[in-house]
């Protein structure tokens, strides 16, 4: 299987220049202009200011007055306000200590699957959820390979040995075994090869579906 070039370096660091206000009020500036499918030339035409500073405000290489914002928010017909939200925006996370997950029973379960939620944020500024997940499955666990749900699901082997199944294939998944897919095709431990097993299940679906 070839490699595919990221499109984004999990290890970048961001420049301490962006979390400056300058660059959080260009970053809102350019996504409500293009939203709106503005080019730079017409909102200059609509603003009065040149190409050149909208180019320097979207780059957040200049700090525009309070003027030039009020301006730029008329023409784009938002609160002058919402230029400042990147900026003051809480970027959440959440520590979960080892054995303190909260245990409950998924929607759809009929096995007796135990499954730790590791975390949760709600609404935030990606658009995406993500549920972290870890699942047990012990002697007494039922084998139920119907789960199907929207959204994206990678399982990461810790312990044991299972055969799962995505549509129609089965994987034998072993520790560091690691299964990604789309869980919108009919999914689940079909075959419990050796118990105890655990793994990490982490599903990712859009915030609004």
């Amino acid at each position: 299987m070839s490699a595919t070039p990221l499109q984004q370096d999990p290890h970048r660091v961001r420049e301490h220049r962006e979390k400056v206000l300058e660059v959080a009020i260009g970053r809102e500036v350019r996504a409500y202009r293009r939203k709106q499918e503005i080019t730079v030339a017409e909102l200059s035409a609509m603003t009065g200011l040149s190409i050149g500073m909208l180019s320097k405000i979207e780059n957040g290489n200049t700090s525009p007055s309070l003027t030039t914002l009020q301006t730029l928010s008329n023409a784009l017909s938002v609160p002058l306000t919402s230029f400042f939200r990147g900026f003051e925006e809480d970027r959440m996370a959440v520590h979960t200590k080892a054995g303190e997950g909260v245990e409950l029973q998924r929607d759809g379960t009929r096995a007796n699957h135990q499954y730790n939620l590791l975390g949760h944020i709600g609404s935030n500024a990606s658009g995406v959820i993500v549920e972290p997940y870890l699942i047990t499955l012990s002697e007494k666990s039922d084998v139920f390979p119907t789960f199907q749900h929207g959204g994206i699901e990678t399982i990461y082997m810790l312990e044991g040995e299972v055969d799962y199944r995505h549509g129609e294939g089965v994987y034998p998944l072993k520790p560091g075994d690691t299964l990604f897919f789309d869980a919108d095709a009919p999914h689940g431990p079909e075959v419990l090869v050796k118990l105890p097993a655990r793994y990490i299940s982490v599903i990712s679906y859009p915030q609004d579906g």
